[in-house]
């Protein structure tokens, strides 16, 4: 039997990433581990049982929805255990899913909005695991929280540019503008080596913008990209 995966590749690196930034900006436990697995389960769970609300192969989506589901609870179980209080962010997550639940039943998946929404969801797992690891939410949990969100916001936008809205003008100077902003940002913030981790992005939008890649390598130069931004998010969190 084959798996029913997720296609959108780009929300890999924000299932992962975010997660282990919060990791990183707290403390980690032996917990995390099933804990991470269990969010992985169900982001594959929530695959499927958004694509209920198109109303269509409702059978099929509904048992591959029960198959990630299940286990996923059961994970999460070890966390929820370890502090009962995780419970209180995935309540928080609700909204935003029904957010994508409505642009599923529209058939507008690629809508601007449902992505923040997503991108928003991802950065509450990565405060979850770093209540996790302290008890509470430092200022480090939230600066890789904000930090999360505004890169990959960011993404969203270059990619836009690259594929759908390639031929956007508006998009293009939204993108270019967002980047240079967020670097800007940083930079007077003090935040430096933040800075120099937005800096491949900032680069990426103004330099990849019009070349006629493939979206196979779009793909896979975002995720060089966001493995840099991890690395030096990393650097960042540990020295800061």
């Amino acid at each position: 039997m084959n798996l029913f995966l997720p296609k959108q590749h780009g929300a890999w690196a924000m299932l992962i990433i975010p997660f282990w930034l919060g990791i990183i900006a707290s403390n980690f436990l032996w917990q995390h581990i099933p804990f991470f697995i269990g969010w992985l389960l169900l982001y594959l769970a929530t695959y499927p049982m958004l694509l209920l609300f198109k109303k269509k192969k409702i059978s099929f989506y509904r048992k591959w929805t029960m198959i990630y589901m299940l286990p996923a609870l059961l994970f999460l179980l070890f966390p929820l255990e370890t502090n009962p209080f995780i419970i209180f962010f995935g309540l928080i997550m609700i909204p935003f899913f029904c957010i994508n639940a409505y642009f599923s039943s529209k058939n507008r998946d690629r809508a601007l909005s449902n992505d923040l929404s997503a991108i928003v969801v991802f950065g509450i797992a990565g405060l979850a695991s770093s209540f996790l690891g302290e008890g509470f939410v430092s200022d480090k949990a939230w600066l890789a929280f904000f930090t999360s969100i505004l890169f990959f916001t960011g993404s969203t936008f270059y990619v836009k540019t690259m594929i759908r809205e390639k031929k956007s003008e508006i998009y293009k100077w939204i993108s270019w503008g967002y980047h240079l902003l967020v670097f800007t940002f940083w930079l007077i913030a003090g935040q430096w080596m933040i800075a120099l981790a937005i800096l491949p992005s900032l680069l990426r939008a103004y330099y990849f913008y019009g070349k006629p890649y493939s979206v196979k390598k779009v793909g896979v130069l975002e995720i060089g990209n966001a493995v840099l931004f991890f690395g030096m998010m990393t650097v960042a969190l540990l020295f800061s």
